[in-house]
């Protein structure tokens, strides 16, 4: 078996996504997705000029030896354009082997290491009341976890709140949008939010909290102490994930559980992170790090060190990717958690995919491969439109990480 043809998809169903399908002589093909937030045109480009041409007449089962040429062989190593066309490929590669070996991806990964993928959603609210109105909606939808986010009494915009009745969805069509931030009143809010919903809801529910990483590590350290007492899953990325070190400040701080790693893409961006148990879940996504071949080996890596996982899963990567998380999810021993962000109808008919959830629980399918595919024709229908996440200033006008 060869690789015969390779092309790759842009579309817009509500969002941009990037998605690469790989054709074998054989006739089996499979999908990997390479969406990055605005920047999907540098993936598509990437895949088209450089990565397509050098797979071409390879065995695709080979996924660990291509996996390394496309790392090692570029030379110019990591970075979130190059992990993610490198992911796009391995994952296609990974859905060729199921379909032709007529097994779940899953099974390729170890099998089976538990029936089902715990999930955590999203609740919000302009304010404490409807943060809690919205965590009791999904409560009632069977979510087990739920992830908490609310707004902050003056500030006009808050991350994790929509601003009208529609889902969240942070990238805005056109340039970016800018928003204003306090940190001094967001440090004031969260644990008043955390104290209410706990009365409210009491301690069956994991709660996590997303900082976004707004905060310097002593503002996270004390955040973190002040949330003990409402026991959360996690805090979430609460400072700058590249400063590694700033980890050991809060961790020195405070027993509120750490997760972070969303916007990294290598095992080397975690490797301190996690021998020094600076964190508790590693959140990097098979589509930003490098597909199935890379994240397997730093879970395993995770693994030595009692840090699971709780790959990212927002609406801004494809059903291929939370497909391909799934499988993922359900083999290795060290998992944690999985984000799940519905995706809107538009999308799900383009992608139209075997996994379900059920009870606070999610299931990848027991089909062959990765159980997800797209209808091109319809893909067709809605083309690439730019789009940017927000750049953020603090009160005073100085940019801050959004």
């Amino acid at each position: 078996m060869k690789i015969k043809h390779a092309s790759v998809n842009i579309c817009s169903p509500g969002r941009n996504f990037v998605t690469l399908k790989i054709e074998t002589d054989d006739g089996i093909y499979g999908l990997g997705d390479g969406t990055l937030n605005g920047r999907e045109l540098a993936v598509a480009s990437y895949l088209s000029e450089h990565v397509i041409p050098c797979i071409l007449n390879r065995d695709p089962f080979q996924t660990e030896d291509i996996w390394q040429y496309l790392y090692r062989g570029a030379y110019w190593r990591r970075g979130p354009v190059t992990m993610s066309a490198t992911a796009a490929v391995d994952m296609a590669l990974w859905d060729i082997k199921g379909k032709a070996l007529n097994t779940p991806v899953y099974n390729l990964l170890g099998g089976r290491s538990r029936d089902g993928v715990l999930v955590y959603c999203h609740a919000h609210g302009a304010d404490i009341e409807e943060a809690c109105d919205d965590v009791a909606r999904h409560r009632e939808m069977g979510y087990k976890a739920i992830r908490v986010q609310s707004g902050i009494p003056g500030l006009d915009a808050t991350y994790g709140v929509p601003k009208g009745a529609l889902p969240y969805e942070p990238a805005e069509r056109g340039l970016p949008p800018e928003s204003r931030w306090s940190t001094e009143k967001y440090l004031l809010h969260v644990p008043k939010l955390f104290a209410r919903v706990r009365e409210q809801f009491g301690d069956d529910l994991h709660l996590l909290h997303d900082c976004h990483h707004r905060l310097s590590p002593i503002e996270a350290a004390r955040l973190g102490k002040e949330l003990e007492p409402f026991h959360l899953f996690w805090m979430e990325d609460p400072v700058p994930a590249e400063f590694q070190e700033g980890f050991r400040v809060i961790r020195e701080h405070t027993t509120t559980p750490i997760a972070t790693g969303e916007v990294l893409n290598s095992i080397w961006d975690v490797h301190d992170l996690i021998r020094n148990q600076w964190i508790d879940y590693a959140r990097l996504t098979l589509t930003h790090a490098g597909g199935f071949t890379a994240l397997k080996k730093i879970a395993d890596f995770a693994e030595l060190y009692h840090v699971r996982t709780g790959c990212h899963g927002p609406t801004d990567l494809s059903p291929v990717c939370m497909a391909a998380a799934l499988h993922f999810d359900l083999a290795i021993h060290n998992f944690g958690i999985q984000e799940h962000m519905p995706h809107n109808k538009e999308t799900d008919e383009v992608f139209p995919h075997a996994y379900r959830f059920e009870d606070g629980f999610m299931f990848p399918g027991d089909g062959p491969g990765l159980g997800v595919d797209l209808d091109e024709k319809l893909a067709a229908k809605y083309p690439y439109q730019r789009a940017y996440l927000p750049v953020l200033r603090k009160l005073d006008g100085t940019l801050w990480d959004w």
